[in-house]
């Protein structure tokens, strides 16, 4: 016996006829089909991407980023940029060396350049049990972060076309879009994924649509320059930034927290 993966284009007079994810549809007769059921489609490629492997593609938002690689870990600093995208170890994957002696780099890492060292982990992980068995915690009060992934055409699909007072300064791979002094959103575009980070409204401007212009104008330019997979973050109790994106397309791919180490007494 065999079987056959796919959508089931009809049923009658003794035929079935199922379209295979590849190749032309096949016709099976009613009396050699034993038994069949159905099965949920898979899951987009892009959220078969591992949240690592996601995460590496965030650093790209960042051009002067100074990276070390520690086993499966990597070590992040930026000299211009305060955010902690880009001022953490990323330790999601397995560390691949002695646990110590890399809990150990870390800690000499972030005190060569005059920075507190940071973590961004999966939660429940073992590796955020390497720094909770060091007493390491929260970083801040803030939520854990949500890291959300989109289709490019189908978020332009939703959005309103860009309006004409749009100002696009491109930098290299970088492009930061601003709408006065009222709205503002930087893209970056590596290979076919583009990522999307600072957008903001100024305070007296909200609830004008202000962010889904901004993006739009980045969205346009990101499928101009052929990306396909949008990212962005967003802190997870930001419920309108989540409302906002998950309304133009943008589902959640995964989500981490920053720890950091404890603060001298």
């Amino acid at each position: 016996m065999t079987d056959l993966l796919g959508v089931c284009l009809s049923w009658g007079e003794g035929v079935c006829v199922v379209r295979p994810e590849t190749g032309p549809p096949v016709e099976i007769p009613t009396t050699d089909i034993v038994s069949g059921k159905p099965v949920p489609p898979r899951p987009s490629p892009r959220l078969r991407v591992s949240p690592e492997q996601a995460q590496r593609r965030g650093m790209s938002l960042f051009p002067d980023l100074e990276t070390e690689p520690l086993g499966g870990w990597t070590l992040r600093h930026s000299p211009s940029h305060a955010a902690r995208r880009a001022n953490s170890v990323l330790a999601m994957a397995d560390l691949g060396t002695d646990p110590e002696q890399a809990y150990a780099r870390v800690l000499a890492f972030y005190a060569e350049r005059g920075r507190r060292a940071v973590a961004a982990v999966l939660p429940d992980t073992v590796q955020e049990q390497v720094f909770l068995d060091h007493e390491w915690g929260p970083e801040s009060r803030d939520a854990d972060t949500v890291f959300e992934v989109a289709g490019v055409s189908a978020v332009r699909r939703m959005l309103p076309a860009a309006p004409d007072d749009v100002e696009l300064v491109e930098d290299g791979a970088l492009a930061t879009v601003r709408l006065g002094g009222r709205a503002s959103g930087v893209a970056v575009v590596d290979g076919d994924w583009a990522g999307y980070r600072t957008i903001a409204v100024d305070p007296q401007h909200r609830r004008q649509g202000l962010a889904l212009a901004v993006m739009s104008a980045l969205m346009e330019w990101s499928a101009e320059r052929g990306a396909t997979t949008a990212y962005l973050q967003v802190l997870g109790d930001n419920e309108p930034a989540l409302r906002l994106y998950e309304g133009i397309g943008f589902a959640e791919h995964h989500r981490y927290r920053y720890l950091a180490a404890p603060r001298p007494a």
